[in-house]
C-alpha cells in the first residue's frame, strides 16, 4: 500500500453513503453511528447540500481571498447572528480553527492591548487537533510522542477543577480553551458550574475564553453550539466538522473586538471558504434553520441515553452512560477495540473515545428504529466480549 500507516483502519471499504447508512465495496450494508467521526450530522449524501455542491461546480472552483466571495459573506452572517458574535475567519479544518484561534489569542494581547501575554490554558483529557500548537494544546499526552521540542505557551489542568485553571493563570496567560463536551477524551460533559466558573475567572482575569466546538458545534448537542446549553458567551468559537455535512470546512468566530487583532497579512489560507466549501456550509445551515433537526436531536439523543442506561443495567460491563444530545459515550470494563469489531460483525458502526469509552455520533436522521437496532447491537457485542473474556474474533 504507498499510503502512511498512520490509521488503524478497520476492514471495511466505505463505497457508498445514504443518511444513516454505508455501504462497503461488496454490498453490505451498515448502521452508521459514526458520521465520520461526527462529519455527516445531516446524513451521508444529504440532498440539500448535494444540490448546493453540485450547482456551486459548475460556476466557480476556487478563487482565492485575494477576491470577495459573497458566499463567504453569507456563511459569516448566518454563523454570526446565530453564535452571538461578530466575525468569522474560515478555515479548512478543526485543527486550523484552533490553530487560528491560538495565533488570535496572542496577537490581541500582544498588538491590540500591548501586554506580553501567550500562554493559554487547556484541560487533561482535550483533544484540539494535530498541529505542532495545537496536539501541544491537547491535554492527551500520547499525542504529543516523538515530537520535542513543542512550542512553548501552553498548560494544562484538570478538567472541572477550577481552582486548578485560578492556579495555572499567571501574568502571562492569554486565554482559556475549553470543550464543554470532551470528544477524544471520553465523551464527558463540563458542569455547568465549572463553565460558569470558567467564564467569570477569564471575566475577572481580563482573560479570552475561547470554546473549541469542533466535535459539538453545529447541532450535534441539541443546540447549534454547546455554549448555547450552558449559558456563556465566548470571546472566540471553533468549528469544523458538521459545519460542511462532509466538505472541508472549518471556522473561527470571534467578537468584534478580538477579531481586530488580525489585520490583512496576519493570518490566512490558501483554500479557506473556497466557494464550493462555502456553498456546502451554506445549505448545511440553512436546511438546520428548516426545522426540526435540534429537535431531532434532542429527542433522538433522550431515546438513545434512555435505551442506553436501560441496558446498562442490565448489563454489568457498562459503567456509565453520558453526553449531551447526539454525542454519548459508554464507558466500558472490556476492551473498546473487540466490543467495535462485534459491533461491525452485526453491521454496525461505532467510535473509541479514549482507551474505555464506546462513542455514539450518529447522523440527526436516525429514529427510534435506528436507535433500537444499534443499542441491540450494542448488548450484543458487549456480551459477546465478555463471554469471551476480551479475546478479539478475527474480522471477515
Amino acid at each position: 500500500m504507498a499510503l502512511f500507516d498512520t490509521y488503524a483502519r478497520w476492514p471495511v471499504r466505505a463505497v457508498r453513503g445514504e443518511k444513516h447508512w454505508l455501504w462497503d465495496e461488496s454490498g453490505r450494508r451498515y448502521l452508521d453511528f459514526t458520521s465520520g467521526i461526527g462529519v455527516t450530522s445531516l446524513g451521508h449524501v444529504p440532498d440539500a447540500v448535494k444540490q448546493a455542491v453540485a450547482a456551486q461546480l459548475e460556476m466557480l472552483w476556487h478563487c482565492s481571498n485575494l477576491f470577495q466571495i459573497p458566499l463567504q459573506e453569507q456563511v459569516a452572517a448566518k454563523l454570526c447572528a446565530a453564535s452571538g458574535l461578530d466575525r468569522a475567519f474560515f478555515c479548512n479544518s478543526g485543527a486550523e480553527a484552533n490553530e487560528a484561534a491560538i495565533k488570535l489569542a496572542r496577537r490581541y494581547f500582544q498588538v491590540v492591548r500591548g501586554e506580553e501575554r501567550y500562554e493559554v490554558v487547556t484541560f487533561h483529557g482535550s483533544f484540539h487537533g494535530r498541529t505542532l500548537a495545537t496536539l501541544t494544546a491537547t491535554g492527551q499526552e500520547k499525542v504529543k510522542v516523538g515530537f520535542a521540542p513543542l512550542p512553548e505557551g501552553f498548560r494544562s489542568v484538570p478538567f472541572g477543577d477550577l481552582a486548578a485553571l485560578e492556579a495555572a493563570v499567571t501574568d502571562k496567560t492569554a486565554a482559556v480553551l475549553l470543550e464543554l463536551v470532551q470528544g477524544e477524551g471520553g465523551v464527558v460533559p463540563a458542569e455547568p458550574a465549572f463553565v460558569r466558573g470558567v467564564a467569570e475567572l477569564c471575566c475577572e482575569k481580563g482573560l479570552l475564553l475561547i470554546v473549541d466546538e469542533v466535535q459539538t458545534g453545529i447541532g450535534r448537542t441539541g443546540s447549534l453550539f454547546a455554549f448555547q446549553h450552558y449559558g456563556v458567551v465566548p470571546d472566540a468559537v471553533t468549528l469544523a466538522k458538521g459545519l460542511g455535512s462532509g466538505i472541508p470546512v472549518g471556522a473561527l468566530l470571534a467578537k468584534e473586538d478580538v477579531a481586530a487583532a488580525f489585520a490583512p497579512g496576519s493570518h490566512g489560507s490558501t483554500f479557506g471558504g473556497n466557494p464550493v466549501a462555502m456553498a456546502a456550509a451554506l445549505a448545511t445551515l440553512e436546511e438546520l434553520e428548516r426545522g426540526g433537526w435540534l429537535e431531532r436531536v434532542r429527542a433522538m439523543g433522550a431515546l438513545m441515553k434512555e435505551r442506553l442506561e436501560a441496558l446498562a443495567a442490565r448489563t454489568p460491563a457498562i459503567v456509565d452512560v453520558r453526553g449531551l444530545g447526539l454525542m454519548l459515550g459508554v464507558q466500558v470494563t472490556v476492551p473498546v477495540a473487540d466490543v467495535l469489531a462485534a459491533l461491525r460483525r452485526r453491521g454496525v458502526l461505532m467510535l473509541p473515545a479514549g482507551t474505555d469509552v464506546i462513542r455514539l455520533l450518529p447522523p440527526f436522521t436516525i429514529g427510534p428504529a435506528e436507535v433500537e437496532v444499534a443499542v441491540r447491537a450494542l448488548g450484543e457485542a458487549l456480551d459477546e466480549v465478555a463471554a469471551q473474556g476480551g479475546a478479539a474474533k478475527a474480522e471477515t
